[in-house]
């Protein structure tokens, strides 16, 4: 079995073919259809669900946009609606500079167009994935072929942890600004990725290793500096601003970090971080959502940790250090939360699994065998309030 990319003839000539005029192709057109096909199998399921998981004895059916009224959603809303200071019931609420503003700016500026605020979100997520998914096609083009692409796309929007992509959550539109922000480096339009990724770390703080990990990618495939590194600087330089902006409202330069200690995380040694998530996956003396959610945690570190290997084992420098620093964050907080979400945001994954599997077709019928199970488990869980990841 081999991994390795394509050869340079075979990259040069997908990008001159991916590029020109960057006109939706076939591959681009599939890639939408399987897009809209997915999100309406999830919108069938979470109201199958729904109906069928429903206190009978109650009134009336839940509507579909409060299907999707649960955990992180409602924080992204309360900023967009009352800024970072939270509603005033709730002062101080400090928690809430742990999200970034990309997300809830965007909810602000549709809210008087449509009005409400998790039905924007649902739309933010929607418009965004079908972006990403075209954009992960194109870069499996440019790396190898469509088919990688294609496959990869397939693969993304079938995750165990796909359900992320639907609800009004910010990975969609954080993958829909991030992997044209690389498709844009590969192709050597070094503005148009800073700007990207500009976009990107305004929305996550994983834009801050998607920065470093361009700064990367230039420093190995860019002999000379030019002019245009510069915009490499963009997405730091956006960082930046938002903890001056959150100096002015806290006083601390440091509050984003600070933040996550509401949250209950803080920086730790990685073998503590590996015990607390054990306890909390087989020791608690609880089989729940929580220790089912803490198992996958585990795993999903696992895989990043391989994934991060692989990628050095290939000289993919970039997305290293990409995946990398994202694994260390992880397992240097008190436990793992949220990796298996982040899962998302890790493309190549989605384009080895896709470039392995279509050299390996059993991987291919393994992972359908499984992922959209566990995607549909996920779905049920995360309508009807329970916690997914």
């Amino acid at each position: 079995m081999t991994l390795a990319p394509a050869s340079p003839a075979t990259r040069d000539r997908a990008a001159r073919r991916w590029s020109a005029g960057d006109r939706l192709s076939g591959a681009d057109r599939r890639a939408l259809v399987l897009w809209f096909a997915s999100r309406a199998a999830v919108a069938v399921l979470a109201v199958a669900g729904a109906w069928n998981l429903r206190d009978h004895a109650a009134a009336g059916m839940p509507s579909f946009v409060s299907l999707w009224d649960h955990w992180d959603v409602g924080l992204f809303t309360k900023v967009a609606h009352w800024g970072y200071d939270g509603y005033p019931a709730h002062y101080p609420d400090r928690g809430v500079v742990a999200f970034f503003p990309g997300l809830p700016l965007v909810l602000r500026a549709l809210h008087p167009v449509l009005g409400g605020w998790v039905g924007p979100g649902l739309l933010v997520s929607f418009v965004a994935g079908a972006i990403a998914s075209v954009a992960l096609v194109r870069l499996g083009a440019l790396e190898d072929d469509a088919s990688t692409g294609s496959r990869a796309a397939l693969y993304l929007v079938l995750s165990p942890y796909a359900v992320f992509l639907f609800a009004g959550y910010s990975e969609a539109l954080f993958l829909a600004l991030a992997i044209p922000a690389w498709l844009s480096a590969r192709r050597g339009r070094w503005w148009a990725a800073g700007l990207l990724a500009a976009g990107a770390a305004s929305v996550r703080v994983t834009g801050l290793f998607l920065a470093v990990a361009l700064v990367v990618h230039y420093a190995v495939t860019v002999r000379r500096p030019r002019r245009d590194a510069g915009w490499l600087l963009a997405p730091f330089a956006g960082v930046a601003g938002y903890a001056g902006y959150l100096y002015t409202l806290t006083g601390d330069w440091l509050a984003w970090p600070h933040a996550q200690r509401v949250w209950g995380r803080q920086f730790t040694l990685p073998w503590t971080a590996f015990v607390n998530t054990w306890h909390g996956a087989f020791n608690s003396g609880r089989i729940d959502n929580y220790a089912w959610s803490f198992r996958a945690e585990i795993l999903a570190v696992l895989v990043g940790v391989a994934l991060t290997v692989v990628l050095l084992w290939l000289r993919r420098w970039g997305e290293a250090t990409y995946v990398g620093l994202q694994v260390i964050a992880f397992a240097t907080s008190s436990f793992y939360l949220s990796v298996g979400r982040a899962t998302l945001l890790w493309w190549p994954l989605w384009l080895l699994l896709a470039r392995w599997s279509l050299r390996r077709p059993a991987v291919h019928v393994a992972y359908l065998s499984v992922a959209p199970a566990l995607m549909a488990v996920a779905v049920l869980s995360f309508t009807s309030g329970r916690w997914v990841g």
